[in-house]
C-alpha cells in the first residue's frame, strides 16, 4: 500500500528513506561514548526532534496551500491548541510535586487563588483522552471556522487576514489568567510523560523517534489524500474553482474536510512539541509564527509536501546556526536567504528536483 501511496514520488521516497535512516542512526550515535567524533548530544537530539514537529507543520500548511490553494496564515493557532492540550494532560501529572504541593491544582491555579480545577480540565489526566483532544480541539475549530468562511466564499487574501485575525485573538485571549490556562507564563515545569520522566535521556529519545514516525505516517497520509479522488478535486478547485463548482462539485465540503484534517495535523505536531521543549505559552500563537511556517513551504517547495519538510528542517537549522554565529544580524541574514531562493528558485529548493509542473511531483 505504501508503495502504491508513493508510485511516482522519487522525492517522497528519498525523503522517507532519509528519515528512516536518520531515525535508525541517530538514537545508535547517541550511545557513542561523549568524546566520540560521532557522538550526537541528548540536546541535539532534542533538536532534532523539534525540527521534526516544525517539518510536520509545514506538511500541513502545503497540504492546503500546495493543493488547495488557501495561504492559511493561522496554523500556529492550530499547533499551539494541540500543544496546550498536551501541556494540560502534563501538569495533572505533576500532583503533589508542585511548589505548593496541591494534589490536583496545578501551582499556577493555586498562585491565583483558584478554588477548584476547571471543568475544562477534566479529563486531562488520561493520556488517551488528551491526545483525543489534541486532535479534536484543532480539529473542531477548524471546522467551525471554515464551515463560515467557505460557505461565505471568502477566499485569497481576504482569507489569509482572517485566518491570522483568528491566531491573534486566540493569543490575546491565551495571554489572560482568568482563562485558566497560565496566562503570560503558560504551562511549565512538566515532570513526566507516561510515567518517564521528561528529562531523562531515554525519554529524549522516544519523543525524536515519536516525532519521526509521526512525520512520516503524516507525510504518508497526506500523499495520499493527494492521489485520491478528494485530491483530484482539491487542484482542481485550487487552478479553477468556478469551474469546479459549476460542474457539480461541492467546493465548500471539500475545502472543509481538508482543512479540518490539516488542522488535526497541525495540533498533533504541537502536541509532540511540548514535551520536548518543556514549556507551552501564548507566544506559539502569535501571527509570525504562522508567516514563519508559509516561508519554510515557500522555500522548501510549495505542492510537493517533501519540500516542506526541506524548507522547515533548513530554515530552522540556519535559524539555530545564525542566532549562534551572528546574534546581531541573524534575521536579515535569514531574510536575505529568502530573498535568494525566491529570486533564484521561485518553484523552491524541490523545484531543483521536480520535472513535472503542478500539483503531482
Amino acid at each position: 500500500m505504501i508503495l502504491r501511496i508513493l508510485k511516482n514520488d522519487i522525492g517522497g521516497k528519498v525523503f522517507l528513506l532519509v528519515l528512516l535512516t536518520t531515525l535508525i542512526a541517530v538514537p545508535v550515535l547517541n550511545q557513542l561514548p561523549a568524546e566520540h567524533t560521532f557522538h550526537i548530544s541528548i540536546y541535539t537530539v532534542t533538536l532534532l526532534g523539534k525540527y521534526l514537529t516544525y517539518a510536520l507543520l509545514a506538511v500541513a500548511v502545503d497540504l492546503v496551500w500546495g493543493y488547495l490553494g488557501i495561504l492559511s496564515l493561522g496554523h500556529a493557532a492550530f499547533f499551539a491548541l494541540g500543544g496546550y492540550a498536551m501541556g494540560m494532560y502534563l501538569m495533572r501529572q505533576i500532583g503533589e510535586r508542585g511548589v505548593y504541593g496541591h494534589p490536583e491544582l496545578p501551582d499556577f491555579m493555586v498562585f491565583l487563588d483558584w478554588q477548584e480545577l476547571p471543568w475544562f480540565w477534566s479529563g486531562f489526566d488520561n493520556f488517551g483522552f488528551a491526545m483525543l483532544m489534541v486532535l479534536v480541539v484543532p480539529g473542531l475549530l477548524a471546522f467551525v471556522f471554515g464551515w463560515f468562511a467557505f460557505r461565505s466564499r471568502v477566499t485569497g487574501v481576504y482569507l489569509s487576514i482572517i485566518t491570522q485575525a483568528l491566531t491573534y485573538a486566540l493569543m490575546l485571549a491565551f495571554f489572560r489568567n482568568e482563562m485558566g490556562f497560565g496566562g503570560n507564563n503558560g504551562l511549565t515545569d512538566f515532570k513526566d510523560i507516561l510515567g518517564f520522566s521528561l528529562q531523562a535521556d531515554s525519554t529524549r529519545l522516544a519523543l525524536f523517534v515519536a516525532s519521526g514516525v509521526a512525520l512520516a505516517l503524516g507525510y504518508l497520509s497526506c500523499r495520499a489524500l493527494v492521489k485520491s479522488r478528494l485530491g483530484k478535486v482539491a487542484v482542481a478547485i485550487r487552478d479553477a474553482e468556478d469551474r469546479t463548482r459549476f460542474i457539480g462539485y461541492k467546493v465548500e465540503y471539500v475545502k472543509l474536510a481538508i482543512f479540518t484534517f490539516s488542522a488535526m495535523l497541525a495540533g498533533l505536531a504541537g502536541a509532540l512539541y511540548v514535551p520536548q521543549v518543556c514549556i507551552i505559552n501564548p507566544g506559539e500563537f502569535q501571527p509570525l509564527n504562522s508567516i514563519e511556517v508559509v516561508v519554510w513551504v515557500a522555500m522548501g517547495g510549495r505542492a510537493t509536501l517533501y519540500g516542506a519538510v526541506i524548507g522547515a528542517l533548513g530554515v530552522n537549522y540556519a535559524k539555530t546556526w545564525f542566532t549562534a554565529a551572528f546574534p546581531e544580524i541573524w534575521l536579515f541574514a535569514l531574510g536575505g536567504l529568502f530573498v535568494v531562493v525566491t529570486l533564484l528558485m521561485p518553484r523552491g529548493i524541490a523545484g531543483l528536483f521536480s520535472r513535472k509542473k503542478g500539483g503531482e511531483s
